[in-house]
């Protein structure tokens, strides 16, 4: 099995050294990196499988080099590893694009779970997915309409992706969270509402937004107009 290339981001050497020596035994290539700009560049030398993601780094915050590394390599999975602990925090780094957020002091065995679920939830078929004049490319993280993109946040992109991978199909909140902000991360069921919204709001225009369904008293789903 190829070896998962691994950049973490982080200015502690203690904590470096200490993920280093814990997930290179699980046999992750790790690149070590210790600001945003070595991080930056290592990403464009190495095209890492995965980052760990600190946020206080000593030039730049983590959140801008996140926000960086989704307009140029949207299908890297990034972990928030940090501090910041706060709900505010928690949902500004998922916003932003991180696929998932854990805080400082944290355990390396939950860790390294978080770690396999995200590559398990990133890694779905590529296969082209096609409703009606939706079309969405897990390949290249493109959305269009009709020929025309779609400009989505990480999460609406996952968020759709999952719909059209199950047409038809009522999800609950509880499930959305599950399955598309992960088990581990702990935000609010009325998150899912926000970004069913803003989703809505997308479509809109195009007129499919009446294909995003509110089914009351169970949750979402995505069907044919």
């Amino acid at each position: 099995m190829t070896a998962v290339r691994l950049l973490i981001v982080e200015d502690d050497e203690g904590i470096q050294e200490m993920l280093d020596y814990a997930l290179a035994e699980d046999g992750y290539l790790i690149y070590p990196a210790y600001s945003a700009k070595q991080g930056w560049e290592l990403i464009q030398q190495h095209e890492p499988d995965m980052a760990l993601l600190d946020w206080m780094l000593p030039d730049s915050s983590g959140i801008e080099l996140l926000r960086r590394i989704r307009k140029s390599h949207p299908g890297l999975p990034v972990i928030m590893v940090t501090a910041k602990s706060g709900e505010e925090d928690r949902i500004t780094g998922l916003d932003v694009g991180a696929d998932d957020y854990i805080t400082k002091p944290f355990s390396v065995r939950e860790l390294k779970s978080r770690m396999q679920a995200v590559l398990r939830r990133t890694r779905p078929d590529k296969q082209m997915l096609q409703l009606c004049e939706l079309s969405l490319d897990p390949a290249s993280h493109r959305v269009s309409i009709n020929d025309a993109p779609l400009a989505l946040t990480p999460i609406e992109f996952r968020l759709l992706h999952y719909f059209m991978l199950h047409p038809d199909r009522v999800f609950s909140r509880a499930q959305l969270l599950d399955q598309v902000w992960g088990r581990q991360v702990y935000v609010e069921e009325r998150t899912v509402d926000v970004h069913i919204r803003r989703l809505r709001k997308q479509l809109q225009p195009f007129g499919l937004d009446r294909m995003l369904q509110t089914v009351h008293g169970s949750g979402y789903r995505l069907s044919r107009p």
